[in-house]
């Protein structure tokens, strides 16, 4: 059944928790690899990082996986987490640490409303990083809904991205 009343449309995803096997591991990667600033350690079995400061974006434990294994194929879970950069540019300096870091993508896509790099955390936890397009850019179809596609994305075309910080 579909509810009648829709969510609030300015709810958000505020953070997410991921249960991780090696809180160390899993900060080198969040933290050193993407960029995020660690905020907080709950003793040595959790870990909060966030960008600008932010109490937390993304929550680490070991509570129930320490030295765990990653789940198998075929099974329901997390498919991944989306990181939403503010410009192409800030996306464009991602994808440069991930190959400095010599960390390979499994995936690239122009999705007409978002540009987007697909890859794993060490845990085998899916991560999305990608901008939004400007809205006015977004493809429609002629009765105006939205005509999201998945093409091939162009990395060399990103990399060359001049940075430009987004100001509100």
């Amino acid at each position: 059944m579909i509810s009648a009343q829709p969510i609030a449309p300015q709810a958000r995803i505020g953070h997410v928790h991921l249960k991780v096997a090696n809180i160390q591991r899993s900060l080198d990667f969040y933290c050193d690899v993407l960029g995020f600033e660690l905020q907080q350690m709950y003793g040595r079995q959790a870990a909060f990082v966030s960008a600008g400061g932010y109490h937390h974006h993304i929550g680490l434990n070991t509570w129930e996986s320490e030295g765990g294994q990653p789940p198998p194929p075929g099974t329901t879970g997390l498919f991944h987490v989306a990181i939403l950069y503010p410009t192409r540019a800030d996306l464009a300096d991602a994808l440069k640490r991930l190959i400095a870091h010599k960390l390979p993508l499994d995936g690239a896509s122009d999705h007409g409303v978002s540009e987007a790099l697909y890859l794993h955390d060490p845990d085998f936890n899916g991560i999305e990083l990608y901008w939004d397009k400007p809205q006015d850019q977004w493809p429609r179809t002629p009765d105006g809904s939205l005509a999201m596609v998945t093409q091939r994305l162009d990395l060399n075309d990103l990399i060359n991205t001049q940075h430009e910080r987004k100001t509100s």
